[in-house]
């Protein structure tokens, strides 16, 4: 059984006791969070398929701990003109468990 869920603006494909990386979410380690934004559920070949989403379907997850991620690197240059700009971040990421896909 997976779903495809929206969190925090992006889709995912969820699976029982599958972890995540997702945009930095509010709340503590440790602590539940419930995701509302099902467009799909697939359970055994049944597929539910939301207009936009599926209603009374929801998503149990735990949040497991902030980070951030790698370092990326934005470099630019405009080729015998001397520009040249160096810039780059680290983004803020969650990691969340699936708990439960309720349909």
């Amino acid at each position: 059984m997976y779903a495809i869920v929206e969190i925090a603006g992006q889709q995912f494909k969820v699976e029982k006791g599958r972890k995540l990386y997702v945009h930095r979410l509010q709340g503590e380690e440790n602590s539940a969070v419930s995701f509302n934004k099902i467009l799909l559920i697939d359970n055994d070949g049944q597929v539910k398929v939301g207009a936009p989403v599926v209603k009374g379907a929801s998503v149990d997850a735990t949040i497991l701990r902030h980070l951030k991620d790698d370092k990326v690197i934005v470099f630019k240059k405009k080729r015998r003109k001397g520009y040249q700009k160096q810039n780059g971040h680290r983004q803020y990421l969650t990691q969340i468990q699936i708990n439960d896909i309720k349909a």
